[in-house]
Parts: C-alpha cells; sequence; structure tokens
C-alpha cells in the first residue's frame, strides 16, 4: 500500500502491485509469441523483465536506492543489447552518419534503453498519466511493426497494451479498486518500450521503404514517439540541478503536478491534456519526417522544447512571484494594522 505524504497525488492509502499482471501476462505471452522471432528475442527478454520485477516489487515493498535500481537496468538492458536483432548498425544518413562502430552502439544502445526506462517511470505521478502515454506509444510502434512485417514486435506491443488498457479502468477508478502499477510496472513497461525503441532503429533498410518518412529522420521519429516521457525529464532533472540538488531527488515539479496544482485541474483531465499532446506531436512529426531533412526536423524539435521549457519556467516564475506578492502584502497590511492600533492608543491615552 503507498501511503500519502507530501509528495502524494492522491489522499488514501491505495495498493501499488498493478505492474504485478504485467509481469505475467509478458511471460506467458511471450511462450506463445516465441515461434514469431528470427533471432530467438523472447528468451533474451525474459530474463530483463524478470530482473526489473523482482527490482520493482522490492522497491515497491521496501525503497531501494537509486544506485542500486541502476545497476539492475544495466544488467536487464545487457541481456538485450547481446542480441544482434537489437544491433544498430547505421543511422541510415542521419546528419550523414552511416555506419556505427559496435562499440559506440553498445554505449549508445545501454545509455538509451535506461534513459527511457527511468523517463517513463517518472511520469508516473498521477492517476492515468502512465498508462494513456504507453498506450500512445504502444499503438504508433503496433502500426510501425505491423507496416515494416515485424510481427513478434506488433504483437509485444498489442499484448502490453491490452495490460494498460485493463489497468487503466482500475486506476481511473473513484471506487474503493483503485490501483497503481508501482515501480514494478513502471519498470516492466519503460523497458519494454525502449526494446521496442531500439529495434525500430535496428530495423533493416529495406523494411523502412514501407513507413510513411523518411528513412535519415528515423531517430527524430523515435524521439517524437517519446516527447512526454523525455521533456518531463530532461526538464525536472535541468531544475533539479540548477538548485543543486540530485537529479534523483523526489519533488512535484514534474509537467504533471503544475498542471493539477496550479491549474487545479484533475488528474484525469491532465492524464488526457499530456496524452494528447503527445499523439499531435507525433502526427505532426510524421508529417514533417514525410517530407523534410532532419535539420529542419532538428530545429522544430528544439523549437518546440525550448517554448515549453520557457513557457513552464516562466509560468513558476511567475506564480512564485505571485505567491511572494501575496505574502509580502499581507506582511505590510498587518504592519499597518498595528502601526494604526498603537496610534489609536496613544490618541485614546491623550
Amino acid at each position: 500500500m503507498d501511503n500519502p505524504n507530501s509528495r502524494s497525488s492522491h489522499v488514501r492509502r491505495t495498493p501499488t502491485l498493478g505492474g504485478v499482471s504485467f509481469f505475467y501476462v509478458l511471460i506467458l505471452a511471450l511462450f506463445f509469441l516465441r515461434n514469431w522471432c528470427d533471432h530467438e528475442e523472447a528468451f533474451f527478454l525474459i530474463p530483463g523483465l524478470t530482473i526489473l520485477f523482482v527490482i520493482g516489487l522490492k522497491d515497491d515493498l521496501v525503497v531501494l536506492s537509486p544506485y542500486t535500481k541502476l545497476i539492475a537496468q544495466i544488467v536487464a538492458v545487457s541481456f538485450i543489447i547481446s542480441n544482434e536483432s537489437f544491433t544498430i548498425n547505421s543511422l541510415n544518413g542521419f546528419f550523414g552518419i552511416y555506419n556505427i562502430p559496435i562499440y559506440v552502439f553498445y554505449g549508445i544502445g545501454v545509455f538509451m534503453m535506461i534513459t527511457i526506462i527511468n523517463a517513463y517511470n517518472l511520469i508516473d505521478g498521477i492517476d492515468g498519466l502512465a498508462a494513456i502515454v504507453g498506450i500512445i506509444i504502444l499503438i504508433i510502434y503496433t502500426a510501425i511493426f505491423y507496416m515494416t512485417k515485424e510481427y513478434f514486435f506488433a504483437l509485444l506491443s498489442l499484448t502490453l497494451n491490452g495490460c494498460l488498457i485493463a489497468f487503466l479502468r482500475y486506476n481511473l477508478s473513484s471506487l474503493g479498486d483503485k490501483i497503481f502499477m508501482g515501480d514494478t510496472g513502471s519498470l516492466i513497461v519503460g523497458f519494454v518500450i525502449s526494446v521496442l525503441t531500439l529495434k525500430f532503429l535496428a530495423l533493416s533498410p529495406e523494411k523502412y521503404n514501407n513507413l510513411p518518412f523518411l528513412i535519415e529522420n528515423i531517430p527524430l521519429i523515435a524521439i517524437s514517439i517519446l516527447i512526454v516521457p523525455l521533456f518531463d525529464t530532461a526538464r525536472v532533472f535541468t531544475v533539479r540541478l540548477a538548485n543543486k540538488k540530485s537529479p534523483f531527488s523526489p519533488d512535484r515539479n514534474h509537467t504533471h503536478h503544475i498542471l493539477i496544482d496550479y491549474f487545479k485541474i484533475s488528474h484525469r483531465k491532465a492524464s488526457f491534456i499530456i496524452g494528447g499532446f503527445n499523439l499531435i506531436f507525433i502526427y505532426f512529426f510524421i508529417l514533417l519526417g514525410s517530407t523534410s531533412y532532419n535539420i529542419w526536423l532538428v530545429a522544430v524539435l528544439v523549437g518546440v522544447v525550448v517554448l515549453l521549457g520557457f513557457l513552464f519556467y516562466r509560468f513558476n516564475y511567475n506564480i512564485s512571484n505571485i505567491r511572494r506578492k501575496i505574502r509580502f502584502k499581507r506582511r505590510m497590511n498587518n504592519i499597518k494594522e498595528r502601526s494604526k492600533n498603537i496610534l489609536n492608543n496613544k490618541a485614546n491615552e491623550n
């Protein structure tokens, strides 16, 4: 059970083991999907899922340090990186980059997967958000892998999507059957999404011909699909470092916290707003990616990220200024009242 505290968005004790069902369903599904694999990917997924399931479950029961979870994540992603099906040999002309040395791939692959796992874990802060964003991401990957005839990954995406849709009914419940996915769920979902992203980048060039965007824009399309967790993580880490805090220190500075704290909207509305933005952004980038070269897409991506970061910064800044002004005004009113009372008392004495 998760007990509410000063950072919590819920007000009563809530079960946190919703992610346990994700693990059982995925393991069962991989048993039936194993014959769809070209390079036995199902057998390499199972150890990684099991490691993150155990670590996530223990973290939900007894809080673990971020560094313990980081070590477990490195071990889990190592199984995926070692499978040749996920090896990225080329960026297909992204900024003129074609061939990638294997040692560079290992470094980039591990960093990318760990970043995605933790980014997804961090957005699990209000009811429905992690599930809605996960559903949108998995719908896109289902379509991509179906179009490229990678049916194992399309079915894997559908399986996890089924888990999230079923979970969402209970996560958004206002009755006594509410449940959270916990770290068990967010680590497992983030891990599968990172696997799908790595496979998307590792597809052979001829498979990209079936997709509705230019082959050199593939890395930017992957970023657009994951824009919500990546932007929120980058923003939160920047704010924490700017305040001379550890990037892993907890706070209520996430995008979803700002929406519910300052706009006073419900968890459900905030989750659907952020999910809607994610879907629109993906659609917009796919349209641009079908005609524009990556230099323009990079410019648009950087522009959007800077604009969003600036707006959230100004919003926070203005809110804090307003609060300071209100406190200052109250103090001045108190001083004036005290001064008036002193003057009245002196006038009465005279």
